[in-house]
């Protein structure tokens, strides 16, 4: 199907699902009303003399009570669903006057393609693009909505009635910076000609009904205390998943006959543009992913958010196009006009949508403060990634304190007794046989550790190093060892598995010790160009999607070994921190990156055996013996 046509017969299959969609509607009310109507049928026999005797009084008085509960129970139900508020995606809200380039560029894309225009633009920390309905009354207030010859938009039929107001369209922020002018315009056009299917009425009437089942099996599954609010949940529960099963293969049928329909619209604007610019949005989503997980989780954990992560993805990307052949000629696009000088402030943006990143991924307050700060690109390598190291330096020298294990390493000058590479490595290497620790010691290690947090003493607690300002890990990334962590752990000698226990119970009390300044309440009055929309959705369950799982003892220690290595290499080799776009925190001597220190230091982690990264530390001239400076 092509062309009009092709837009018409995708409007008209959205528009029978959706009418599928409400006559489940219609007959789960029908359900509801029968008992009712057999009620009404017997007592009007029994006030006309028809249906009398005491038979027919006992089954009137049961089917009385029958459908006064059950018209209680529907009644509180459909309350429920049209008062719940849908879910809404966290965004910073775009005001015109801090855009009019690209409100104007919105509203002429729509005027091209014979469609009503968005009722506002918000951008989100991802790269995606899509229409979302925010008329629900718990959401405020609709803005105004422009008046439209063509009510229905194309659906191929007059409309007697239209919704409050137009959707909302939701831009990923890293296609602003990244794509250009134009190419933000082709990616956008399959999104706005959505607009003209939403503006039916009875697609409309399906997607509130859909969004208000969805709110009310959100009701239900709050947690409840008293018995009866339990069992008025489970009721609630039961019916809304009900319905919600009825209506889903309708549902989902009618979503694809209106992206089918603003597919086939939106072909007859900058089709052959948008087919190159499809290639940036796949390269804009792998440096994006890449920048959160590298860049942006460091110094989330330290306490820090970067302020310019749009600004970070477009460094990223460049960074790739002269890494990669293949990527060469997404470079000669820099001299065209960016799509973030269709905003007034760019930078006001970014530090908004970034501020927001880090609390959807990490979990981080809303607020900056002493705990939580923003961090600049050209600060980060001495806020961040020397912090970080360092910070995991004297962990890892806190933890062999409680261990027990001597100062001095061997070779060490005489009197020297602070914080060595050498102390860590001899402790690594010396024969497993000649220890009394076991994998199953290093498990009590854990559980003590673990037991001297809630008295805040004992022989592993810090003294003389502060803790990472905020929460280490993130609230939704746990640091103890995981469930699997005795399997990840086999592999490794008694020592590692021991040392790797004792890390990840430190890394849990510094959690437990942080956690709380991380649970700050999100702003009362956010303004719409300097923060998110705090009051369209609920932040209690931060981080909403955590970047990645928890790690493992193996890793945890790996990283505490390889920070030890980077801070005896800057102290005594003069190496500097520094960022990399694409890998995150790296080591640099004279300007350059080294070599791949992970292979070494896994070979003292699985095996005992340090003599792969003496290797490397020779190499480069770093002195394993000399104390190095910690946080």
């Amino acid at each position: 199907m092509t062309g009009i046509g092709g837009v018409e017969m995708g409007a008209q299959a959205a528009r029978s699902r959706a009418l599928a969609v409400l006559r489940v509607r219609s007959r789960a009310l029908a359900v509801a009303l029968l008992p009712a109507a057999a009620a009404v049928i017997l007592l009007v026999g029994g006030s006309t003399g028809r249906l009398t005797g005491p038979g027919w009084d006992g089954l009137r008085w049961v089917v009385s009570v029958l459908a006064l509960f059950v018209l209680l129970a529907a009644a509180g139900v459909a309350l429920v669903v049209a008062r719940s508020r849908p879910a809404v995606t966290p965004t910073v809200t775009v005001a015109e006057e801090s855009a009019p380039d690209l409100y104007r560029m919105v509203r002429d894309l729509a005027d091209r393609l014979d469609v009503p225009a968005p009722s506002a633009i918000a951008l989100t920390p991802d790269c995606d693009s899509w229409l979302e309905d925010r008329t629900h009354p718990s959401h405020g207030p609709p803005p105004p909505v422009e008046k439209h010859d063509d009510d229905l938009a194309g659906l191929g039929g007059p409309a007697h009635r239209r919704s409050a107001a137009a959707p909302v369209l939701v831009i990923g922020s890293p296609f602003l910076w990244w794509m250009r002018v134009g190419e933000l315009r082709a990616v956008l056009a399959p999104v706005v000609a959505g607009t003209g299917p939403s503006a039916h009425p009875d697609i409309a009437a399906a997607r509130r009904f859909i969004r208000g089942l969805d709110a009310a099996v959100a009701v239900a599954s709050a947690g409840r205390r008293d018995p009866l609010s339990r069992v008025a949940c489970a009721g609630l529960g039961w019916a809304s998943r009900l319905l919600l099963r009825s209506c889903r293969g309708h549902a989902a049928e009618m979503e694809r006959g209106v992206a089918a329909a603003a597919a086939e619209r939106a072909q007859a604007v900058d089709y052959g543009l948008r087919i190159v610019a499809q290639e940036q949005v796949g390269l804009a989503y792998a440096g994006w992913d890449r920048l959160l997980t590298r860049v942006a989780l460091p110094a989330w954990r330290m306490g820090r958010w970067p302020s310019r992560l749009d600004v970070g993805v477009v460094a990223a990307l460049t960074e790739l196009s002269r890494r990669d052949r293949l990527a060469e000629g997404f470079a000669s696009r820099l001299g065209e006009r960016p799509a973030c000088d269709l905003l007034e402030e760019p930078g006001v943006m970014d530090e908004a949508v970034s501020l927001l990143a880090a609390r959807l991924f990490h979990g981080g307050p809303a607020e900056t403060g002493p705990d939580w700060s923003p961090v600049g690109w050209e600060e980060y390598p001495e806020e961040v990634v020397d912090r970080t190291w360092r910070t995991d330096a004297a962990r890892l020298h806190r933890v062999l304190d409680a261990l027990g294990v001597r100062r001095a390493a061997e070779g060490t000058v005489p009197g020297t007794d602070g914080p060595t590479l050498a102390r860590v490595l001899d402790h690594l290497t010396t024969p497993d046989a000649a220890i009394t620790a076991t994998p199953d010691a290093g498990v009590g290690l854990h559980a003590d550790a673990h037991a001297e947090a809630d008295t805040g003493s004992g022989p592993g607690a810090p003294t003389d190093a502060p803790h990472p300002p905020y929460n280490a890990h993130g609230p939704g990334t746990g640091v103890g060892t995981a469930p699997d962590d005795e399997d990840d752990l086999a592999g490794t000698t008694a020592r590692g598995a021991a040392l790797a226990a004792g890390l990840s119970a430190q890394l849990a009390r510094e959690e437990a010790e942080a956690r709380p300044v991380g649970a700050r309440a999100a702003s009362s009055e956010p303004g719409p160009a300097t923060g998110p929309d705090a009051a369209l959705w609920d932040d209690r369950a931060l981080p909403l999607l955590p970047l990645q799982p928890p790690r493992t003892g193996r890793e945890i220690l790996t990283a505490h070994i390889t920070a030890m290595v980077c801070c005896a290499a800057m102290d005594t080799a003069g190496a500097a921190p520094a960022l990399d776009w694409l890998d995150g925190p790296s080591l640099h001597f004279d300007g350059a990156r080294t070599a791949d220190l992970a292979p070494s230091v896994l070979s003292l982690v699985e095996t005992g055996d340090p003599g792969p990264l003496r290797a490397w530390l020779t190499d480069l001239g770093i002195r394993p013996e000399k104390p190095v400076r910690l946080v």
